[in-house]
């Protein structure tokens, strides 16, 4: 999720109109005290986003088999008319398996309208830990699994920088659509200026898409934490975040907001506190 870097120039692009794009929340496995959520936690997180002005309906989930995620989590959305972004996790041949086999286990259990997308991997090219080659294998494979079942659209997570790099055109190529990780605060980039930083980022990510779509998995500004560079985290640079940035993108692009819920982490990107309450309430758009 942290990289710094800029953009000397980005040629630009327009972005295409839809009223139809998915806006989500990334939303993690485990309560506020580590335990694993049960059908019962994530009805209540999903209904607490359905809850906002936005509506959410559609959310990202990191893996299918840690913390029984998928076993617990389908029921949940397929209750609250949830769409799951759903996570499988490549790295450690064992983990992978068990990430297949709960997918798997899901659909075969609870059909295949819950899931919205499939992603393989997150940001495991900028973490260095595999190579584009291994990872592209990685994506068809899963691909001629869920296929089986369901034409759903099966792509990779990764930061912007990762996506731009010439090396890994390979995950491009096996990718139905990119996955973009952006932080305008991990790039040291004052509130004022977040919005153009964002835009950069997507635009760059385009550029190398070949026409595949790209869908923001993860953007976001901290309430909580230590200065990065010029950006400062706090609620009130959280909510013009939210409104410069959010607001447009639900308009013109499939995006995934961070995060529904972080505890004790810093920076803090929670939008909904360790109590349940939201930080803050100003999440509705003009």
């Amino acid at each position: 999720m942290r990289f710094t870097t800029t953009l000397a120039a980005v040629a630009a692009v327009s972005l295409p109109f839809s009223s139809a794009f998915n806006k989500g929340f990334n939303v993690a496995a485990t309560n506020i005290d580590g335990s694993c959520k049960t059908t019962g936690d994530w009805t209540t997180a999903f209904n607490k986003l359905k809850a906002l002005p936005q509506k959410i309906t559609s959310v990202r989930l990191y893996a299918s088999s840690d913390c029984n995620t998928l076993a617990n989590a389908v029921p949940a959305a397929i209750k609250t008319g949830t769409k799951i972004l759903v996570g499988v996790w490549t790295e450690d041949q064992t983990h992978y398996t068990n990430e297949k086999n709960a997918l798997e286990a899901a659909i075969k259990a609870h059909g295949s309208d819950w899931i919205l997308a499939v992603t393989v991997g997150s940001e495991d090219l900028y973490r260095g830990d595999t190579d584009a080659n291994t990872l592209a294998n990685q994506i068809y494979d899963v691909r001629g699994m869920v296929h089986q079942w369901n034409n759903v659209q099966v792509g990779h997570v990764d930061t912007w920088t990762a996506w731009v790099d010439p090396a890994n055109a390979a995950v491009i190529t096996a990718s139905d659509f990119l996955g973009m990780d952006g932080y305008p605060y991990f790039q040291n980039t004052a509130i004022k200026d977040a919005a153009t930083t964002f835009w950069d980022s997507v635009t760059a990510t385009q550029n190398v898409a070949g026409g595949k779509k790209v869908w923001v998995t993860e953007t976001g500004w901290p309430v909580s934490g230590p200065k990065s560079g010029a950006a400062v985290a706090s609620s009130a640079n959280a909510v013009k975040y939210w409104n410069q940035v959010a607001c447009k993108a639900f308009k013109q692009i499939d995006i995934f907001w961070y995060v529904y819920q972080d505890y004790s982490e810093s920076p803090s990107f929670g939008i909904f506190d360790n109590t349940g309450n939201a930080i803050y309430d100003k999440v509705a758009c003009p």
